[in-house]
C-alpha cells in the first residue's frame, strides 16, 4: 500500500493577477490573495515579479513546495518588514561593507594576488565612482578600518530603498559577503551570477589547487542557485 504525499496539498485551481487599487499586482489563488505570516496580502510592487512570483504558484503540483518557493519567500519576507527591521537591515549592510569580502586580499602566492585584484578592484573603483563609498585594501587577515564616512553612506544608501529592494539587497549581500558586489547587482551593473562567481574567487582558486569534495560541490551549486533567484528578483524589480 503505497503512502500518501506528506505536506501541504495544492488548495487551488487557478492563479491570477489583479491590479491593487494603492498600486502594484496583487496574486490571486483561486480569485482570493494568500497571506504572508503577518496577513499581508500577497501584493509585488511591478508587473514582472507578480509574474514571476505567479509563475511559482502555478508550477505546483499536488503537493505546494514552499521551501522551493523562493521569490514567494522573500516577497513575505518584504511584506512583513517592520521599520525596525529595516533599519536593522540597512545597518547590518553597513556592516558588511566594514568587512567587505573585497577589502581583503592573499598576500601570496602571485597568481592568487594578480587575480583578486583583477576581479575586485574594478568593483571597488566603481563602487567609489558611482556610490561615493571608498573602501580601503589590506593584505592578510588583520582587519582594515573602514572611514566612518564610508559606512554611514552605505548604510544610507541601505536604508533609503523601498522593502523589496532591500530584502534582496540584504540577501545578496550575505550570499557575496560583499555589501559592493550585491549594490551592483541591485543596480544592474553586474549580474547576480557573476558577482557571485566574483565573491569565490579564492574558493575556486582553491578548488584548482586541491580539488573539490563532494559536499563542496553541493554547496557551490545551492547557492548558484541562489545567485540566479535574487538575480531574478533585482531584474523583476527594474
Amino acid at each position: 500500500m503505497s503512502e500518501k504525499p506528506q505536506g501541504l496539498h495544492r488548495f487551488y485551481k487557478t492563479v491570477e493577477l489583479a491590479a491593487d487599487p494603492a498600486g502594484g499586482w496583487t496574486v490571486h489563488l483561486d480569485g482570493r490573495a494568500p497571506r504572508s505570516p503577518a496577513k499581508a496580502a500577497l501584493t509585488l510592487p511591478t508587473t514582472a515579479l507578480a509574474e514571476r512570483v505567479a509563475q511559482e504558484w502555478q508550477r505546483q503540483g499536488e503537493i505546494i513546495d514552499l521551501p522551493g518557493m523562493g521569490l514567494t519567500r522573500m516577497a513575505y519576507t518584504s511584506l512583513d518588514l517592520t521599520p525596525q527591521a529595516h533599519a536593522a537591515l540597512a545597518t547590518e549592510h553597513a556592516d558588511y561593507a566594514g568587512s567587505d569580502l573585497l577589502s581583503y586580499r592573499a598576500e601570496a602566492p602571485a597568481g592568487l594576488v594578480e587575480l583578486e585584484a583583477a576581479a575586485w578592484d574594478p568593483w571597488l573603483a566603481w563602487a567609489k565612482r558611482e556610490l561615493q563609498v571608498e573602501l580601503m585594501v589590506a593584505e592578510g587577515v588583520a582587519p582594515v578600518a573602514q572611514s566612518a564616512g564610508a559606512l554611514a553612506r552605505a548604510r544610507a544608501l541601505a536604508a533609503g530603498l523601498d522593502r523589496f529592494a532591500l530584502i534582496g539587497l540584504a540577501f545578496a549581500t550575505a550570499l557575496f559577503g560583499s555589501a559592493v558586489l550585491a549594490q551592483a547587482a541591485l543596480r544592474g551593473a553586474i549580474d547576480a551570477s557573476e558577482a557571485y562567481e566574483l565573491s569565490r574567487v579564492d574558493e575556486a582558486w582553491q578548488e584548482k589547487l586541491w580539488g573539490e569534495d563532494a559536499e563542496a560541490v553541493a554547496r557551490t551549486a545551492h547557492r548558484r542557485r541562489e545567485a540566479r533567484l535574487v538575480g531574478d528578483w533585482f531584474t523583476a524589480l527594474r
